[in-house]
């Protein structure tokens, strides 16, 4: 049975059986010391941070045995999925491709790639190696969703600004309903986090609705006391 999640910019609706939780791009190269976002110059604390919120929502979708969507930022190890323009850009001190602390940086298969240990995929939950910013691009994983039946999303990870609101926005013109966990969320620079959440839920929810982790665990215990 549907219920409601206070949520900005208005009340989310959330049923049961048509929603998946996606967690972002929680792999090591982003987050560890040593991988591609620490070689970038960044600040990885902050995304450190947000490890045991995003623990506790996965946690919170396994219990009442709903779909878990993993992805990670990753291409073959020979590049063929990784055009130049995006692996040329900038001045990093290590690029895409290149041996890093943890391996090769965002390369499928190696060790810094991998998802952090507490928050890995269980066996029957997807993991999507994506080559793009996106969850969609080249990766099939619409078709799988459709299959489904999930029509509504809740999305968690990293970068906020980045490959999480690609992400919702990618959803959004799919037609899916998409609710973001602001504290499951985060980004090496908190004023794009703040950002990239107005813009989400601005003209309406354009892209999507915004709720704490605390918000959507009341409407999942108070779901379960009507119920």
């Amino acid at each position: 049975m549907a219920f409601t999640v206070p949520s900005r910019p208005y009340d989310f609706t959330l049923d049961p059986t048509r929603v998946a939780l996606v967690v972002i791009d929680m792999q090591r190269d982003f987050i560890e010391p040593g991988g591609f976002g620490d070689t970038l110059g960044n600040d990885v604390a902050r995304l450190t941070a947000i490890v045991p919120t995003v623990a506790v929502l996965i946690g919170l979708f396994r219990k009442h045995r709903l779909p878990i969507v993993h992805t990670r930022e990753a291409h073959k190890p020979d590049l063929s999925d990784c055009p130049p323009a995006k692996r040329l850009r900038g001045k990093p001190g290590l690029r895409i491709g290149d041996e890093g602390a943890m391996g090769r940086i965002l390369i499928a298969g190696e060790p810094g790639n991998q998802i952090l240990p507490e928050l890995a995929p269980l066996p029957g939950e997807i993991a999507v190696d994506k080559p793009g910013k996106g969850m969609f691009w080249a990766t099939g994983l619409h078709e799988t969703l459709t299959e489904k039946g999930i029509t509504q999303l809740v999305f968690a990870g990293v970068t906020t600004e980045v490959c999480v609101q690609t992400s919702m926005r990618e959803a959004n013109d799919r037609g899916y309903e998409c609710l973001l966990i602001e504290d499951a969320t985060e980004s090496y620079f908190p004023q794009f986090k703040a950002g990239a959440i107005e813009m989400i839920v601005a003209q309406g929810g354009i892209v999507g609705w915004v709720t704490p982790l605390s918000a959507l665990e009341a409407a999942f215990e108070g779901a379960l006391v009507d119920g």
